[in-house]
């Protein structure tokens, strides 16, 4: 990386907390050097608190756009100048292009959720969804998958300060897709099976699983899965989270972690920051070389 940076290298951040797990400056610096482009991409550990603070860096330092990911998706929307038609709709950023000053706000999780299951030969559309959590995350999930063709998402969350998005999530899908969306309080545990267990897939997008809970998991018992389902952790640090386990304990053979939408949100933004297409398969390679837990 070192041969590359000069004093035309244009930098690309991504603010979240916590963060130093995060695979993207592997990804992101490896397809810069492969093309040749003249980026480099750093994580860099940004709370609410400080997260206008960041924003603003991001003009001042003539940053060419940043990632956004957890707990910051919904906080950055009032920081920015503009934002696109789909990050409008389910009230969530995770990129942000600088152009001349002006930062406009993206979402690619959803997109990424999708094409990674496509990835995987497996199609959701006409099929029910349950999905665990309203953060910027689940909101790009659920809003993606609905329109994208999925019948049914029963949604469940916390009574908690995302409750209010939860609600604005299922009206918004009832409202503008051919979906029927329900929400469901995640303190129900009895309704939360019943619902997982008429679901063709199980997504769980509230990062319980990853550090400092990854010894944790909203579904602790296999009897909850039959082995025909699919389960979805969008949590890819660690690689083998405990909801992936208690699945595999169950006979399930797709059980998936979030490294694949992460990938396939990471090419989009990519694209969005350089005008070029991601060399996918070369940072595929990378990405998933090594199988063990990090």
């Amino acid at each position: 990386m070192a041969e590359r940076i000069d004093g035309h290298t244009l930098l690309i951040g991504l603010m979240a907390y916590p963060i130093r797990h995060s695979m993207s400056p592997t990804m992101h610096n490896n397809a810069f050097a492969k093309l040749g482009l003249n980026y480099a991409y750093l994580a860099f550990e940004v709370t609410n608190e400080t997260l206008p603070s960041a924003i603003e860096s991001i003009r001042t330092l003539d940053m060419r756009g940043s990632n956004i990911s957890m707990p910051n998706k919904q906080k950055v929307i009032p920081l920015l100048d503009k934002l696109d038609p789909a990050a409008k709709m389910v009230s969530a950023v995770n990129t942000i292009v600088n152009d001349d000053g002006v930062l406009t706000g993206y979402t690619t999780d959803g997109i990424g959720f999708m094409k990674a299951l496509a990835d995987e030969g497996l199609d959701i559309r006409e099929h029910k969804m349950t999905l665990a959590g309203a953060g910027g995350a689940g909101t790009a999930i659920a809003v993606q998958a609905a329109l994208d063709g999925v019948k049914e998402i029963s949604i469940f969350n916390m009574h908690d300060a995302t409750w209010a998005n939860a609600e604005r999530n299922v009206k918004l899908i009832n409202e503008q897709t051919d979906c029927h969306a329900t929400l469901h309080s995640l303190e129900d545990r009895d309704d939360f099976k019943r619902e997982i267990q008429s679901s063709y897939i199980y997504t769980d997008s509230t990062g319980v699983g990853m550090k400092p809970l990854e010894d944790k998991t909203l579904v602790d018992d296999p009897s909850w899965f039959s082995s025909d389902q699919i389960v979805f952790d969008t949590v890819y640090a660690p690689r083998t989270t405990k909801l992936m386990k208690v699945a595999r304990q169950a006979g399930l053979k797709h059980v998936y972690n979030g490294l694949g939408m992460m990938l396939e949100q990471g090419a989009a933004a990519f694209k969005l920051w350089t005008g070029e297409d991601m060399p996918v398969d070369y940072i595929h390679q990378i990405l998933f070389s090594d199988d063990q837990d990090k």
